[in-house]
Parts: C-alpha cells; structure tokens; sequence
C-alpha cells in the first residue's frame, strides 16, 4: 500500500513512496520483513462487535503499512491516523490480501472502498475520496459491508491501555 498525500498549506504536493518506489524502479523494501505493529486501540461499532486495530502512527509505518501481510483476521485492522486532516491517497502495492479501505472525517466514515484487490507490480491503482481525512482504516475485503459500515457510520477509536500483540 502506498500513501500519496497533498500539503496545501505549503503549496507543495508531497508524495510519501511506500516500499520505497523510485520513479518505477524497483523497489528496496523486498527484503524487509512484514510490519507487525501491535493492538493499540479498537473502533467498537454502535450495533455490533469491536475492531482491534494496529496504529500506522509514523511516516515509516504508514509508509510499510500492510504490506506482505497474511490477510486480517475478521475483527483486526489497521488505523493510519492524519492530524491535521489530509487529501490520501492510498494503493495495494505489495499487499497481497484484499482489503476494504475505509475513509474517516469528523468522526464519521466518510468512503468506504470495497474489495480493493493486490497489486505486486507497479504501476498500482490508487483509491481515495480527494477531500482530507482524519485517517483511514484496513479491514479485511467484505469486512465493511459485513459488519454494516457505510457512509455516516460513527467512528471513536479509543486506545487501549496495554498494546496487545
């Protein structure tokens, strides 16, 4: 997965290259190992379960994010948090699990992009609602219409107190 991500504030657009992608090179990241990042907070549905999530909090962890992952468990996912809100732009590079791509502003979902299918070799498709967002969360593909998240659905995440791995 990769970010691509606009600072208006500066007039800049700035592009943050996950796996390290050169201008269509190959990239450097392949003998990385898989990020795991541990349980540290979780988005509990108004009607129905919990999802335990890993938080992409950094540059580098966003930037590796799901990358050469075994697929998510039904109730896991993975949190990349934007403070201030950011226009994302988000792609499967490397991410050999479908996945559903949830978009987030002022506390509610504001896109959900379903089954977004792998992409091992560039160029990748990339996904994203062009308005900033406060962050989006990876969930399993079908996971989203499964457990009912749709536009306007309520989203809290709340840390947990001891990470969990």
């Amino acid at each position: 997965m990769r970010r691509r991500t606009s600072l208006p504030w500066l007039g800049l657009t700035l592009t943050l290259l996950l796996g390290c992608d050169r201008g269509g090179h190959a990239d450097d990241t392949s003998s990385q190992p898989p990020q795991q990042l541990p349980i540290t907070a979780r988005w509990c549905l108004d009607r129905g379960p919990c999802i335990d999530l890993e938080e992409a909090r950094t540059p580098r962890q966003q930037m590796f994010g799901l990358q050469m992952r075994d697929p998510l468990p039904p109730l896991r996912g993975m949190w990349f948090p934007f403070s201030p809100p950011t226009p994302a732009r988000f792609w499967m590079h490397r991410t050999p699990a479908p996945l559903d791509m949830i978009f987030v502003r002022d506390g509610r979902v504001l896109v959900v992009v379903e089954g977004v299918t792998p992409c091992m070799r560039l160029p990748c498709p990339s996904y994203g609602p062009g308005v900033p967002v406060d962050g989006v969360l990876e969930v399993a593909a079908g996971r989203a219409s499964a457990l009912g998240i749709v536009p306007g659905v309520p989203v809290r995440i709340e840390s947990i107190s001891s990470p969990r791995p």
